[in-house]
């Protein structure tokens, strides 16, 4: 048999071209893929990084660390910036509280999926980071606004916490009559300081050795959503959002990150959400979660405190969330949110939502979801423009900020990517979403921070949020895919 060396040489170029292509460039260099990676890829599309990881909890890190070893970099610096600045403690502190509060009390799935986001890293080349790094990362929802304020209340018992619960999110999951086709749709829109907001653009597609497969969006090198929006094979989706002036923190139980992942990857039903997300509890990051059973049509709400927690179930109703209390014991106890206060950014979107469940009952789509999370109508004035009371939050553009988050005026901050599911998508593990502004305005530092030096701190990471359209992501999604799905939602649901 002849040996035709172009014959050969083709096919190898062309294998050598798909490995580098899977791997991020570093300093502009394409460099060859490990074997860690066991078939791990990225790709980009509408500003969001999807990843598909799979195989062992190391594995599934690694491929984390490595594909996303830029973007984890660059979060890393932002969020070093931002909690150095907001509680001035060094970065050590946050070391510390990640080997010795949240390590002891993580189950050995996750942190060997930790030690292989921090191997990934630094088999991509970045030096700066380690394993107790990768962790603090994973629990920085937790540490500024529950464990600090934990300490403070131990160092300084009759003093006013220096940092108080930001509300993050607004969401509804809605099923029966209340929808289009009587089954399960969801909703969420992320709520964050624009410097971290504007990082939260990784679509992970996850298929690990126990549980179930996940769809959701995140944070890079995290092990859960972080913002917490995804899918199950099982056909659960779930959400949250924070709830408005918590306190409360077991430094002695269970993180948040790891309990919102393992409910993410083995809960079946309601039931086992509960159980999942209840069991070694710690208070942190306390949220109402939105929860929809895509199998039954049945649709939950888990509001978990750090004492009290209580469950809210149906198959014909909605939930809807922007960071207030219900349970009148856990508010009363567990918060100082005033639920009485019609201008408060919870309440007046609580309102919001509540007119929007009526006006279209019957009618939520997935379509309206995006509406809905584009909403610029602020129920307290009665006004349309918006602002810090909106569905699609613009702190930025408020002189009041939002005093009960701590926010000051003109906080850079707001509502900065927004996700929606019907039940065919939930069926078919997809959804559609788009990073920054829900309502696709741009955000530009250069003019903000001239009209508001206050803010110039953030200047090293702040960076400008374009307009970006909404796309469709599924399970085992890949880049061909790109351009059906793409046409499919502008004509679907338009630009905003």
């Amino acid at each position: 048999m002849r040996f035709h060396f172009r014959s050969f040489l083709l096919p190898v170029l062309l294998g050598f071209i798909l490995i580098a292509a899977q791997s991020p460039a570093s300093h502009g260099q394409a460099r060859p893929a490990p074997p860690q990676l066991h078939g791990a890829y990225r790709f980009e599309r509408a500003n969001w990084v999807y990843v598909h990881l799979q195989g062992t909890p190391h594995q599934i890190g690694f491929g984390n660390g490595y594909l996303l070893a830029p973007e984890i970099e660059d979060g890393f610096h932002a969020i070093r910036l931002e909690d150095t600045h907001a509680t001035h403690r060094r970065w050590d502190f946050y070391r510390a509280t990640a080997k010795n509060v949240y390590w002891p009390h993580i189950e050995a799935e996750y942190r060997q999926e930790l030690q292989g986001i921090a191997d990934g890293v630094k088999a991509h080349g970045i030096t700066d980071m380690d394993i107790w790094d990768v962790v603090a990362i994973n629990g920085f929802n937790e540490t500024d606004e529950y464990y600090v304020p934990y300490l403070e209340s131990k160092e300084h018992p009759t003093a006013i916490a220096s940092l108080t619960p930001r509300g993050r999110c607004s969401a509804f999951v809605a099923t029966g009559d209340w929808t289009r086709d009587h089954k399960p749709v969801i909703a969420h829109s992320l709520w964050s300081p624009f410097l971290e907001g504007e990082r939260w653009r990784i679509m992970y597609d996850i298929v690990p050795q126990h549980g179930y497969r996940i769809l959701m969006d995140g944070w890079p090198g995290k092990i859960d959503s972080g913002d917490d929006f995804g899918i199950n094979a099982a056909g659960m989706a779930i959400t949250e959002t924070t709830i408005t002036g918590f306190h409360g923190f077991d430094p002695n139980a269970v993180p948040e990150f790891v309990r919102a992942r393992k409910a993410m990857q083995y809960s079946a039903n309601v039931d086992d959400f509960e159980e999942l997300m209840v069991t070694g509890n710690n208070g942190g990051y306390a949220n109402d979660w939105l929860v929809a059973d895509n199998r039954t049509g049945e649709v939950a709400r888990l509001e978990l405190g750090l004492k009290y927690h209580r469950l809210w179930r149906t198959r014909n109703g909605y939930f809807v969330g922007s960071n207030f209390p219900s349970d009148p014991a856990l508010t009363r106890e567990e918060t100082d949110f005033n639920p009485n206060d019609p201008g408060n950014t919870a309440n007046a979107r609580h309102k919001r939502w509540k007119q929007l469940m009526a006006q279209d009952k019957g009618q939520i789509d997935a379509s309206l979801a995006q509406k809905f999370l584009a909403d610029h109508f602020d129920a307290y004035t009665g006004k349309l423009g918006a602002n810090e009371r909106t569905l699609c939050g613009h702190v930025d553009v408020s002189e009041r900020g939002i005093p009960e988050w701590g926010d000051p005026p003109f906080e850079p901050g707001g509502a900065t990517n927004a996700k929606a599911a019907d039940s065919s998508m939930i069926s078919k593990m997809s959804f559609v979403a788009r990073t920054n502004r829900p309502c696709g305005e741009d955000f530009l530092v250069g003019p903000f921070l001239a009209k508001h030096p206050e803010f110039a701190w953030q200047k090293p990471s702040l960076t400008d949020m374009k307009g970006t359209p909404w796309a469709m992501f599924q399970a085992n999604d890949h880049l061909s895919s790109t351009g059906v799905a793409a046409e499919t939602v502008n004509a679907s649901f338009g630009a905003n």
